[in-house]
């Protein structure tokens, strides 16, 4: 549904901290699956445990905050305002995330008010939860 150049319209980071790389699916208010592929030649894979490499669980939250982010954009559509990232509740981590694997991140509301919203957050590696969490944003007021 959107590739990385989409991605780059709504959000403002860039390499190496833009965590997603593809948006497959998204029903406006509903739902939203994005996809992170990590690769071997990530930065933080050479001193995050360099001899048995692990994904950090920080940027796992991160990239379901940005999933978290662009589902919240897409179905608000708060034009030209910046969306913060404001927290998260009862992070779980329940396995590693390791080069070569896909994270399947899928992004449910809670609460979704004109400007702010409340998610539930799950990433998955083939169909194996690795991680679950709610988050918490907010667009900036002006």
């Amino acid at each position: 549904m959107l590739d990385i150049e989409e991605i780059k319209k709504i959000l403002p980071q860039r390499f190496p901290f833009l965590m997603i790389d593809r948006v497959i699916e998204i029903k406006e208010n509903e739902s939203l699956v994005a996809l992170k592929n990590v690769t071997a030649n990530e930065n933080f894979f050479q001193g995050h445990f360099p001899e048995k490499k692990v994904m950090p669980g920080v940027l796992i939250i991160e990239a379901m905050a940005q999933a978290s982010i662009i589902f919240f954009y897409l179905s608000k559509r708060p034009e030209g305002k910046p969306i913060y990232y404001l927290g998260k509740l009862e992070a779980r981590f329940f396995n590693p995330v390791v080069p070569g694997d896909q994270l399947k991140i899928e992004v449910r509301p809670l609460k979704l008010m004109s400007k702010l919203g409340v998610v539930k957050t799950e990433a998955f590696v083939k169909d194996k939860l690795v991680a679950s969490s709610e988050i918490t944003f907010s667009v900036k007021q002006e």
